[in-house]
């Protein structure tokens, strides 16, 4: 590595490290097709990129790829001059991809510098005309995820042959293995025939080879005699249109091999002197390099671009499904609000308590006589009867609870089934059954927090009692029974409430009234009443916002992960990194 290619290699790693954690986890859809590209861009890194950013003339590798039956064994075995690969009927034939390279070169290909994820395996020629061999010669199912290093010197130095498999295999890893080693390659030697060359599949990979700038020779193999003038413009043509107008075409007639499955060399004499062309020019091999660099590089930032698109996209799921669930509660919080305004909490066993204290006249009677209050207080306390200022606070704190409850477990149900609306979603929803109903904790964190609610109403009632008058008349009643009487009016509307409810419910809110009017004056009151639901609902809040993060806690895990901006941030710092030590070399 030289000093000048250092900032581009810790760019490059630092992008790996995030495209190996782009946070691809939710099934959303396409993602499938986004996990293989980054898996295919993590690689592309190791297998080629860092290892040519970091030695731009360590020795080229040139892939020999095509279809099945296109020859590429057959090919190979003729550059070389000797039978290297196994070349056969049986389809797919190439399975253990082998590397062939002159001897001198053998410290380059031995590490894991490139293709670091393929077992390296030392090969032999054991005999002219016989396949090369490793020690052993075990099962080739075994050798898929291996490497054969063979050396032969009829390799030029300073080049590498790859005989990959059929990128159109009917085995599933041998298509995987052939696309993974021509993207590990400064260059292809193509092979199709004159009766397949317009396949879909090799153009496919043709065109990928021209948008990551990789230079490529391909061999018309198998030509019928006199078809070459047909075949070769259209091939010419189609090459043209895709982006590759200059890339040699190497033709071989269709012909018989020898006894022992070789071509003649002459056959193979143009392609070959390309290759040992390339090899022998370091300014040509050192361009080919570079420009292949680039290209692997460029495209890399376009992949770069699309998992970044696709990161986002399973960030704003997150967000979506959390604020779905927070509009949720939100309605909930409304019904909440509702039900403390609409006189619903003021039905039945709350309504009867509260006409049982107050009754009419004996009420404004003890608003003027406080002192009777004081001592009807103290004769219920010493005879041990239920004081009813008690029992409605009581039945307030029950009703209120059970609104909460409710609809917080509404609220729960309602997000549950948002999630499941989605495969994304399901899965979330499965691994949290929990999350379909309000939490076990709510009963008794509500029931607390009324609790709380009522002392912060005390306390807001002992805050605005003013002059003496104010706090002896208070005193002398009992701070419970002037609380007790605000929350009838913050409660007492007569909205929810029909027939001779209304009636009840509106004259208990007066009479409430009417009593902290006289204490504290009607301005007082309505400021009071209004702090007081606010207060309400701002604890209520605080509850559902806690229902809200157990949704929040199960997502979490699913934003761990690169994020979008860092994915196309480390890609450009790599591309200006890659620009600079060009411009220095340059």
């Amino acid at each position: 590595m030289t000093d000048n290619s250092a900032p581009a290699i810790l760019s490059l790693e630092r992008l790996r490290a995030s495209l190996a954690d782009a946070g691809l986890t939710l099934d959303l859809d396409g993602v499938v097709t986004q996990r293989e590209a980054a898996a295919a861009a993590v690689r592309q890194i190791d297998d080629y990129i860092r290892p040519r950013l970091a030695d731009l003339d360590a020795p080229l590798l040139a892939v020999v790829g095509g279809s099945t039956g296109s020859g590429k064994s057959t090919i190979v075995n003729a550059l070389l001059g000797v039978a290297t690969t196994r070349a056969g009927v049986i389809r797919p034939t190439t399975r253990q991809p082998i590397l062939v390279h002159a001897p001198v070169d053998a410290g380059w290909f031995a590490s894991d510098r490139i293709l670091p994820g393929l077992a390296r395996v030392r090969g032999h020629i054991s005999a002219p005309g016989t396949p090369a061999s490793s020690a052993g010669d075990a099962p080739e199912e075994s050798r898929i995820g291996e490497l054969m290093l063979l050396e032969h010197e009829s390799v030029p130095r300073s080049l590498a042959i790859i005989d990959a498999p059929d990128i159109d295999s009917v085995a599933d890893e041998n298509r995987a293995l052939a696309t993974q080693l021509l993207a590990a390659a400064d260059l292809w030697l193509f092979v199709t025939t004159a009766n397949r060359y317009a396949d879909a599949v090799p153009w496919r990979l043709l065109e990928s080879a021209a948008a990551r700038s990789i230079t490529v020779g391909i061999v018309l193999n198998r030509v019928p005699p006199g078809a070459l003038d047909e075949v070769l413009p259209d091939l010419q043509s189609m090459l043209t249109d895709r982006g590759l107008s200059d890339a040699p075409i190497f033709s071989i007639e269709e012909q018989r091999l020898d006894e022992l499955g070789m071509l003649p060399a002459s056959a193979v004499e143009r392609p070959r002197e390309w290759l040992s062309f390339i090899a022998g020019d370091r300014a040509e091999r050192s361009r080919i390099a570079a420009r292949t660099l680039s290209g692997a590089i460029n495209e890399l930032d376009r992949q770069v671009v699309v998992i970044a698109d696709a990161r986002q996209q399973q960030l704003d799921w997150l967000d979506a499904a959390r604020a779905a669930a927070a509009a949720h509660y939100e309605t909930a919080l409304d019904a909440v609000d509702a039900a403390t305004q609409n006189g619903a909490l003021m039905r039945g066993e709350v309504l009867a308590r509260w006409q049982d204290f107050v009754g009419t006249s004996d009420f404004f009677r003890k608003v003027d006589s406080w002192f009777s209050a004081a001592r009807d207080r103290a004769t219920a306390w010493i005879t041990g009867k239920p004081s009813p200022v008690v029992e409605v606070e009581t039945q307030i704190e029950t009703g209120l609870q059970t609104v909460i409850v409710d609809q917080a477990g509404r609220a729960a149900a309602a997000a549950w089934a948002g999630l499941e609306r989605s495969a994304a979603g399901k899965a979330i929803a499965e691994r949290h059954p929990e999350l379909a109903s309000e939490s076990p904790e709510l009963p008794e964190a509500t029931t607390a927090m009324i609790r709380e609610w009522q002392g912060a109403l005390m306390q807001l009632i002992h805050d605005n009692a003013g002059d003496k008058r104010i706090r002896a008349r208070i005193l002398s009643l009992g701070l419970n029974v002037v609380t007790v009487a605000l929350m009838i009016v913050v409660f007492a509307s007569t909205g929810g409430l029909t027939g001779g409810e209304i009636a009840i419910a509106g004259g208990s809110a007066v009479l409430g009234q009417k009593l902290l009017e006289t204490i504290f004056g009607e301005d007082a009151v309505r400021r009071l009443a209004s702090e007081a639901r606010d207060d309400l609902h701002a604890r209520v809040r605080v509850l559902f916002d806690a229902e809200i993060a157990r949704l929040s806690v199960a997502l979490e895990p699913l934003r761990f992960g690169a994020t979008p901006d860092s994915l196309r941030r480390e890609s450009q710092a790599l591309l200006d990194d890659v620009a600079r030590a060009a411009g220095d070399n340059s």
